[in-house]
């Protein structure tokens, strides 16, 4: 019996590979194979020739521990927590606050391979969503923050964009690479060099198979819908974390949402700084930073794995 006869078999009773396991629970094989060599905290069934293959009890530990590393635990603490039949106490120290710190310390060293290497080690162990949300989201406020007036914010900001931008289109192209179907559309409505809530938006999209195709560079509103004609997305998010000018708003989005060929989502804090004016338009959906993006796109069936997604 060849393996590929013996995977399908094997699925065909409920039992499911890796990589099934990863679109479904939003955690990647990496993260899943360290979950299991360094904490045991899954232990799947082999195949003769050693693929793993998980059954459903396993989706839900591994959904579990997506619950419990929300609730800010290390994922070094979590296997007696997973296993124990009554509510336990959480750990005092948050792992998160060491990891930001640690981030934080490297940008202030300005020192790029610390905080690669400490990025990548979170990266290793935690999905794209969960670091957006407790790690990556809170060093940009943070940073925010501390750049306000101070001396020395240029050069670090400098640092901090170039890293990111670097890092996330590396793993973008990568994910792209193993992807099929009709991408989702990006575009960027400020006029910075670098948007780093559409470069995460970009990311965790990318992360549930779903292809990506960003237009970093602003361009003018009508342009994007010849892209949208060449491209076909599935959809087109355009991100803006400041306010729009006024000829944007009242004239160049409503043309674009009446000729769009596909759905439109606008994401980043211009939605709450706009918010009456763009709630206006039927349709149109509306998030204020990229895990909202998420949840949009989820909710209306155009990423892998909802309900009436497109291919």
């Amino acid at each position: 019996m060849n393996e590929s006869t013996d995977l399908t078999q094997l699925t065909a009773d409920g039992l499911l590979p890796i990589r099934e396991v990863a679109r479904i629970t939003g955690v990647n094989a990496v993260t899943l194979r360290a979950w299991e060599r360094r904490y045991g905290l899954i232990v799947p069934l082999r195949t003769p020739k050693g693929h793993r293959l998980y059954e459903e009890a396993h989706i839900q530990r591994i959904r579990d521990i997506l619950t419990w590393l929300n609730r800010g635990v290390s994922v070094s603490q979590i296997k007696p927590l997973l296993d124990t039949t009554t509510p336990p106490e959480l750990p005092r120290q948050n792992q998160w606050s060491e990891l930001l710190d640690e981030l934080l310390q490297a940008i202030d060293r300005l020192s790029e391979r610390r905080l690669d290497d400490a990025f990548n080690r979170a990266m290793a162990l935690y999905p794209p969503r969960t670091l957006c949300q407790h790690l990556l989201h809170p060093l940009l406020e943070a940073l925010e923050q501390r750049w306000q007036g101070q001396y020395g914010a240029a050069v670090e900001r400098a640092l901090v964009h170039s890293w990111l931008r670097s890092k996330l289109a590396t793993r973008i192209y990568f994910n792209n690479r193993q992807q099929v179907g009709r991408p989702l559309l990006l575009a960027n409505l400020d006029n910075e060099s670098f948007a780093p809530g559409l470069w995460l938006t970009a990311w965790l999209v990318s992360s549930t198979d779903c292809p990506v195709e960003v237009v970093e560079w602003p361009v003018p509103l009508n342009e994007l819908n010849l892209a949208m004609e060449r491209i076909l997305p599935r959809a087109l998010l355009l991100y803006a974390s400041n306010s729009l000018p006024g000829n944007c708003l009242q004239r160049d989005l409503p043309r674009l949402i009446e000729q769009s060929v596909a759905p439109l989502c606008v994401a980043g804090p211009a939605v709450h700084i706009h918010a009456p004016e763009l709630h206006r338009h039927r349709g149109l959906m509306l998030a204020e930073g990229p895990l909202g993006a998420l949840q949009q796109l989820h909710g209306a069936g155009l990423l892998p794995g909802s309900e009436g997604s497109a291919s």
